[in-house]
């Protein structure tokens, strides 16, 4: 964001620039926009909705589509891809696996890169190219294509996640982001259910055009894909200050909420100053080594195992029960749906009573109920109630530990590198989710199952233990044990409070 002298909209006189820890600068701001109490509490109202009307549809169904492309070869799995390419239970699973790879390697340098890159245009073009590389899915005949297909595919999808994140960093308050993100993550849950009765509708076009039933299913959604990408750039604002819809009262509140949300500092003469933010290996530094990024990215890694997984194989395992094709399509709709529900209602309550870790500390119990009671019984009905339990208790859990890490962090480089570490550990999940379930132990999976349970119960202890340091660290900053960053404008300034 840019801060001018002549700055007619924010009105931002800047006394003074001076050098700050680690080459930053220092901009001095009165820390208000000007406007009365009421008048700003009609102006937030309005300029909320206006976002929130703008932006979530389209970053959900961004989000949705990116779950839809990167899952559907579990549905066309069922309806013959396997046997069409000729690809054995490796070879299957290979495939999956180099999405992630690329998926993985693609996330720190997509976030570095957003704050130079307009976030409409790169989440809009990064969209639209996997649009095309999912259509191109469509038209593979061997294990060399379709390999080579799905790392490219993983290396355009990889900075969507992290992408949106950081975008939504610039747009709302850090104890806005949760719900909103919410709302979006929802859209994963609910590709999987959409995902299923398009999977089952599309396969009814059958052999046209010498293409099989599931080849279409790749093919238009690709198709679907490309112009969801370019909806995205027509629609999607750059940042507050460029968006069309606001006011200008808007505008100058908008960029002023923001600004409250900088890192801060108080300077000799006892002026509060924002600081700005040039890129610092320093600030990358002190994210990668932060043990609450690991604690949060390895527990990320655990529940992605199970949701990548779920996301992937539950046709499968549906199929195990004893349905056809087809109906297994139609049988993994109903649990997304609840997942969906219940996503929202999660991001609801996070953000109302701002906590992250009680939440999934909440949930994730409802997953390893459900993990471990499927892999030791024969019921069938209790076997697909228990995929109820499992979604209910995976998707609930991925906004609050996303925007955990990020509203914890005030500088954006240490977030950008904090938000893309993490992902990127936790996308590794791809690769468990990849060879987890292997169809020689179908139809049971008994051993996957117990898996999955282990890696969630390790979550929830690895999410527990972030929640007693956190808290730990705001007693010592009460007790004035941080004193000495006082005024250092980062989270290790005393008036910086952890969000638990």
């Amino acid at each position: 964001m840019s801060f001018r002298k002549s700055d007619e909209i924010l009105k931002i006189e800047t006394h003074h620039v001076e050098a700050g820890e680690e080459g930053e600068r220092r901009v001095q701001w009165d820390g208000s926009a000007g406007f009365d109490i009421e008048t700003e509490r009609k102006l937030t109202k309005s300029l909320l909705r206006k976002l929130d009307t703008r932006m979530l549809p389209m970053l959900a169904v961004l989000f949705l589509f990116s779950f839809l492309d990167r899952t559907n070869i579990g549905n066309a799995k069922i309806l013959g891809l396997q046997t069409d390419l000729r690809l054995d239970a490796t070879q299957y699973s290979s495939c999956l696996a180099i999405f992630f790879a690329f998926y993985i390697a693609s996330e720190v340098p997509s976030n570095l890169i957003i704050k130079k890159v307009s976030p409409r245009i790169w989440l809009g073009v990064l969209t639209m190219i996997w649009g095309v590389i999912g259509m191109a899915m469509g038209f593979v005949q061997d294990f060399t294509g379709m390999l080579v297909v799905r790392a490219f595919l993983g290396a355009s999808e990889g900075g969507l996640l992290p992408g949106i994140v950081l975008y939504l960093s610039m747009m709302y308050r850090r104890q806005e982001i949760g719900f909103r993100l919410g709302i979006i993550y929802s859209a994963a849950s609910l590709s999987g259910a959409f995902g299923g009765l398009l999977a089952t509708g599309l396969y009814q076009i059958g052999n046209v055009g010498g293409q099989s039933g599931w080849r279409w299913i790749l093919i238009i959604e690709g198709i679907l894909t490309v112009g969801v990408g370019l909806a995205a750039i027509l629609i999607l604002p750059s940042d507050v200050e460029k968006a069309r819809f606001f006011t200008d009262d808007e505008r100058k509140l908008a960029i002023a909420r923001l600004l409250a949300d900088r890192p801060m500092a108080v300077d000799a003469n006892g002026d509060t100053v924002i600081l700005a933010e040039p890129f610092s290996w320093w600030r990358v530094g002190e994210a990668v080594l932060s043990i609450k990024t690991w604690l949060s990215a390895i527990a990320y890694f655990a529940i992605l195992s199970a949701l990548y997984s779920f996301g992937l194989f539950v046709p499968s395992i549906i199929q195990g029960l004893g349905y056809s094709a087809i109906n297994a399509q139609l049988y993994s709709v109903p649990p997304y749906a609840v997942a969906a529900f219940l996503t929202v209602c999660a991001a609801y309550v996070s953000d109302k009573y701002k906590i992250r870790g009680p939440i999934m500390l909440a949930f994730l119990p409802l997953s390893i109920i459900g993990y471990g009671v499927i892999a030791n019984t024969s019921d069938l009905k209790l076997k697909y109630g228990m995929l109820f339990m499992m979604a209910a208790g995976l998707y609930p859990s991925v906004p609050p530990v996303l925007v955990w890490l990020a509203g914890n962090n005030t500088n954006h480089y240490t977030r950008a590198t904090a938000i893309g570490l993490q992902l990127a550990i936790a996308n590794c999940g791809g690769f468990v989710a990849a060879f987890v379930y292997p169809s020689t132990q179908a139809p049971s999976y008994q051993p996957s199952h117990t898996l999955i349970m282990g890696l969630l119960i390790g979550a929830w202890v690895l999410v527990a233990v972030k929640c007693a340091y956190l808290a730990f660290l705001n007693r010592q900053k009460a007790a004035g044990k941080h004193d000495r960053h006082i005024g250092c404008g980062d989270n290790r300034d005393p008036a910086f409070k952890y969000v638990i």
